[in-house]
Order: structure tokens, then C-alpha cells, then sequence
């Protein structure tokens, strides 16, 4: 007969069992189908990218329900916001009464191209425009449905985490309505590779001169 080792520890032995490790759960940004169709009908609406914010749930701040445009001058590779443009629609959605987690912190652009990696720029702007904010999405829409998702926490050594994404069908949803995303991307973008400045007179070129001068500013602000 074996004789037992004596167990020297001063625990139980149900105490001496490895702790399991708890599973990360990892986030995801989601999109309600009419907001997920509209970042597709914008997407193709013209040849250059167009940015925008999505408006997120309250109950669920990665749950994107709407989309902005904001007013914009774009090419195939930048995108520039006009620059009273970030305010007066910070203005809009505090009047609406949400809150600028829920407002301003998804950034979402299109490529026109087939690869939704982010430029040099796209990761400049995130932290410039977002680094005062406590955490932020950046999204990238590319042709053939390509995607990016990275969900940065500011308040965490800058931790950067690319996130996957998805559209959900299980919330209540509105029906698409083209021919308003159309008029919204007819007023907000402006195509800079199609020579757009023969067409302008002085006083509207006086209006963007500042975009300009820095044609990859992006209206740095603190939410």
C-alpha cells in the first residue's frame, strides 16, 4: 500500500487549484441596418471618401443608430471638415439632448479604394482630434465591404484594440430613405479631385481658404 504524501501546504486542497483565467470579452461596434445601408449608399455616392459620426444608443454606446454627414471637402485620400462644422453640429445633438459619448465619439470615413487600413492620417487624426477623450472608434468602410474598427482607451497608456464589427437585426430599425442621403451628401460634400474651385466664386473660395492652407485639418476638439 502507497503511502499518501503529506500535504505540506497550509491551504485546502480545493484552495490550491489554479484560479481560471477570466475570459476577455471583447467589444464590438454594431450598426442598426438603415445606418449601415446609409454608410453604403455614401460610400458609393461619389469617388472621393466621406467622414462623418454615428450617433450611438444610450443603453449601448457602441451601437450605432444614425449616421452625420458634416460638411466637407474630400478627394480619394482626405477627408477635411469645414471648420465651423464639428461645432454647430455639436450644437445640433446637445439640443437634441444626447450627450457626446453618444455623439461624438465614432468617427466613421469610407475608402474608396479596397483597403480599409488606416492611413498615416487616419491614425494622426485619432490622436490629435481624440486624444482628450476618454475613449473613441475609429471606422473604415472600404469598396467590397472591407472594414476597420479600433477602439482606443485614452485613459489606459493610449491601449489601441482592433474590435469587430457587426449589423444588428434585433433592434427596431427604420426602412431606407435615398433620396434624403442623397440630398445630405449633395449638401455636405464637396469633391476636391474634380477641379471644384473652376466653379466657385471668389467669396465662396474666400469661405474654405482656411481647408486650403491645411488640407488635412481635422477640427481638433475636446468632448
Amino acid at each position: 500500500m502507497k503511502r499518501r504524501t503529506p500535504n505540506k501546504s497550509p491551504l485546502p486542497r480545493r484552495l490550491q487549484r489554479r484560479p481560471r483565467r477570466k475570459r476577455f470579452h471583447r467589444p464590438a461596434l454594431k450598426f442598426s441596418p438603415t445606418a449601415w445601408a446609409k454608410l453604403i449608399y455614401l460610400r458609393d455616392a461619389g469617388p472621393t471618401e466621406v467622414g462623418g459620426f454615428g450617433i450611438s444608443s444610450a443603453d449601448d454606446l457602441l451601437y450605432v443608430e444614425e449616421l452625420v454627414l458634416l460638411p466637407q471637402i474630400c478627394t480619394a485620400v482626405t477627408v477635411s471638415f469645414a471648420e465651423d462644422a464639428i461645432a454647430d453640429y455639436f450644437d445640433q445633438q446637445i439640443d437634441r439632448g444626447l450627450k457626446p459619448e453618444q455623439f461624438a465619439r465614432i468617427w466613421i470615413h469610407t475608402h474608396p479604394g479596397e483597403s480599409p487600413e488606416p492611413s498615416p492620417t487616419d491614425l494622426d487624426t485619432m490622436e490629435t482630434s481624440f486624444g482628450e477623450c476618454d475613449w473613441a472608434v475609429m471606422f473604415i468602410l472600404a469598396r467590397e465591404g472591407k472594414r476597420y474598427a479600433e477602439l482606443r482607451w485614452n485613459r489606459m497608456q493610449d491601449a489601441r484594440l482592433r474590435i469587430k464589427t457587426s449589423i444588428d437585426y434585433q433592434q427596431p430599425f427604420a426602412g431606407t430613405d435615398y433620396a434624403a442621403w442623397q440630398e445630405e451628401y449633395d449638401e455636405n460634400v464637396i469633391d476636391q479631385s474634380q477641379n471644384w474651385t473652376d466653379f466657385m466664386e471668389p467669396d465662396e473660395l474666400w469661405e474654405y481658404g482656411d481647408l486650403f492652407d491645411n488640407p488635412h485639418s481635422f477640427l481638433e476638439f475636446n468632448a
